[in-house]
Formats: structure tokens, sequence, C-alpha cells
């Protein structure tokens, strides 16, 4: 334990309790000599201000009740939990370049320099994680940082907004529930007051946003959650069907191990192969990730959901009819 483990522990100790502590037992809470544990209590009485004294009575240390209770100076921090929130901020920024605001930059800096003071090499958290982003659509950062403070605050925001699988613009008033990222970009689920309907907006779509003074209407956690939650994918809705999908023994063993559905069910089968049966709504996001194993799986029900994959790689394989076979 290094000194400002050991003063932020000490201080934990005295602020958790009114009891007068020996010194044996700090000894041992703290693990360290009768010497070290003297120079502890005399940084944190003396340099700090916090108000110790000795009880003759009780033969221990206790907080002065008398004084004013004593707060440790500014955001105080073990090397573990320094450690912890330099990796957090490294997470956050890793999940949209320009997203984060230049104050976490600063904070970072700061982190850091609290990590080398109290002797613990900041490479390590700063160098622990890597984000590989892949298929991810830029947000505008200004945008981005407007929706996050709109959805804190509980306002409503106008937004003009970018639908691109039909390229039509429009204009709507939404109330913002919650932020959602989901396959590398970030969304926005939304009370729409121009449907008047739960929506999910597509951050990156926002082409214009103005914050308004009314209030956000409210939707309930658990409404959201059985909005959102119950189909496939980013697309809402109630999960009408479900998919029965099997994959080849090759690839068993990967989706056996991944989780396409909260509420998906999977049985292996006796010659190696694996059965997923994946709850849907709007199929188009299941469909692509289907595609996406060829013809390492095969769509056994429903019959709509086959006849589409199936006539997704008919297509697919005549883009390659006339290419000679080496």
């Amino acid at each position: 334990m290094d000194r400002f483990d050991r003063i932020y522990r000490l201080y934990t100790l005295f602020t958790t309790s009114r009891e007068a502590r020996s010194a044996a037992s700090l000894q041992a809470d703290l693990g360290c000599s009768r010497a070290t544990l003297m120079r502890a209590i005399a940084e944190l009485r003396d340099l700090l201000g916090t108000p110790l004294v000795w009880d003759g009575a009780a033969r221990g240390y206790r907080l002065d009740g008398a004084a004013p209770r004593a707060q440790l100076p500014g955001l105080w921090f073990s090397a573990d939990e320094l450690q912890a929130l330099l990796l957090a901020q490294n997470l956050l920024s890793g999940l949209g370049e320009g997203l984060i605001p230049d104050q976490i930059d600063a904070l970072r800096g700061r982190i850091m320099t609290l990590l080398a003071h109290g002797g613990v090499v900041p490479q390590r958290a700063a160098e622990a994680l890597r984000i590989l982003p892949l298929g991810g659509r830029s947000c505008d950062p200004l945008i981005f940082r407007q929706v996050v403070a709109t959805t804190l605050a509980g306002r409503r925001i106008d937004i003009r907004y970018l639908a691109r699988s039909s390229g039509e613009i429009s204009t709507r008033q939404v109330s913002p529930q919650r932020l959602v990222r989901y396959r590398d970009n970030w969304y926005l689920d939304a009370w729409c007051h121009w449907r008047r309907a739960l929506r999910s907006f597509a951050i990156d779509a926002i082409e214009a946003l103005q914050t308004t003074d009314d209030p956000a209407q409210d939707i309930p956690q658990a409404e959201l959650d059985a909005h959102f939650g119950a189909a496939y994918g980013i697309f809402a809705g109630p999960a009408a069907q479900r998919a029965v999908l099997r994959f080849a023994a090759s690839r068993a063993r990967w989706v056996a191990a991944e989780r396409w559905h909260p509420a998906q069910f999977g049985r292996w089968l006796e010659d190696g192969r694996y059965e997923l049966v994946v709850p849907y709504g709007d199929p188009t996001e299941l469909i692509l990730d289907i595609l996406r194993y060829g013809p390492q799986v095969e769509v056994l029900e429903p019959p709509l959901l086959r006849a589409e994959v199936s006539s997704r790689l008919r297509e697919a394989a005549a883009l390659y009819a006339g290419d000679g076979v080496s």
C-alpha cells in the first residue's frame, strides 16, 4: 500500500466510524509499522486538516466531534481506483473520436499525474485497452454533445432527420429518453411527438438540432425495455415471429457462445450442428446477420424468412455466375 492509498484508507476508517481506534488496530488495518502509522496520522491531521484527537479514556484516536468535518482535497482516489477510472476514460474515448468533451482530456491528464505521483506507471492503464471500431458512422460532435446534454436535462428537442432508407428529410420534436451504443453507432431512443410513438434515431442522421424549454415526456424504463428490447437488433416493436436457424458444425462452437437475443434458445444436434431459435419482428437486420454466414447456416422456419434469404443468396450467386472455376 503506497502513501496515498494509506492516507485515503486511514481517512475512510475514521469517517465511517466515530469510535476511537487504537494504534494497534490501525496498524493491522493498514498493514504498516507504528512509525508509518504515526506519519500517516500526522499528514492527515496537520497537512490535510482532519480533526483527529487522542482519546485518553478510550486509548485510541478518533475524530473530534466538535470540529467541522474535513474533506480530502479535490478528487481523491486510491491507485486502483485511478487505474480503473483511466481505463474507463480510455473506453469512453474509444467509443467515438471527437465526441467526448475536451474537459475529459484534461481530467485524463490529471489522473495520469496523480498516478505518477503515487508511484504507479500510468502507461499500463492507458495501453491496456484497445478498441477496433468497424462500420461506425461519424457523428457531428456538437450535435452529439447537445443530444447528451438535453437527454440528461430532460428537455425536448427539435431535430431535422434524414431517413437513409428513403432519403427523406423530416422535422420533428422528440423527447429524449436514453442513448444507445449499438454496433459502433450511437442511437437516441425517444418519444416522437409527430408520430406519437417511441422511435429510435441514428444520431449521425440528425442534421440539425434545436433545444426547447419544454420538459421531455418521461417514459417508464419498463416500457422502453418492452418496446426496444423485444424484437431483434435495433428494430423496435413486438417480436411476433421466431426464426429457427441451423448452423453447420464448423461454426457451431462460435454461434453457441454468441448472444443474438436475450430470449434466444439453442440446442446441440447429434451430428455436431447447432440449432438457434431467435425472436424477431422486422426481419431486415436478422437477414443481414444470416447472410454473413453464407452456406454455414440454413433457415428452417418461418417459410417467408427462408424464402427471402434464399432469394438474396440466389441474387448474390448470380453476380458471379460468369466467373470461371479454378
